[in-house]
């Protein structure tokens, strides 16, 4: 795929073709709870929130009485693509679900991953915030990331999400300069 700025070889998308990611959701028990931790924990800004209590929004999720909060958070400084956000949470006011669980392994879970410069003063931060983690950082030992530090933590609903912090010269080829 080409970068909408790259108009040299820019081609008109094929019908069903994928054209990007929209951006990554999560269900969440308590959206204002949610916010404060992705926000003023995690450092996300707040795009957008809004209350979906509407017939498409009943037809898209699939039942007849849902109402939904919702809020959409991005990641300072990094490109935005076509929606404007990255992160999506919703909370199912009306039907309410029963929590999924921490439990990594079962099919169906999924985590997201954030790249931070320093995953030790990250997790450090972060621990002394309350935030309840997996492990503290491990060495990266084998892989495209050896030399980087990785962790798994959990949000307030117990959604895993990763600290990576990838090795100097994969941070340093991110900057545009040698390591």
């Amino acid at each position: 795929m080409t970068s909408p700025a790259d108009t040299s070889t820019a081609t008109a998308p094929r019908p069903g073709e994928v054209l990007g990611t929209w951006h990554f959701s999560f269900t969440v028990r308590d959206i204002d709870a949610s916010v404060a931790f992705y926000r003023d924990l995690l450092g996300m800004e707040l795009i957008h929130q809004q209350d979906q209590d509407n017939e498409y929004t009943r037809a898209l999720v699939g039942f007849p009485d849902a109402s939904l909060r919702i809020a959409q958070l991005a990641v300072p400084g990094e490109p935005r693509g076509l929606s404007g956000h990255h992160l999506e949470l919703v909370e199912y006011v009306v039907p309410r679900g029963a929590p999924y669980g921490p439990e990594r392994n079962r099919p169906g879970a999924s985590h997201l991953a954030f790249c931070v410069a320093d995953a030790r003063a990250t997790h450090e931060r972060l621990v002394a915030a309350g935030v309840r983690f997996v492990s503290p950082p491990q060495a990266i030992a084998s892989g495209v990331n050896t030399g980087g530090y990785t962790c798994y933590f959990l949000d307030p609903d117990d959604i895993t999400l990763e600290l990576v912090q990838p090795p100097p010269r994969r941070l340093a080829d991110a900057a545009g300069r040698p390591e």
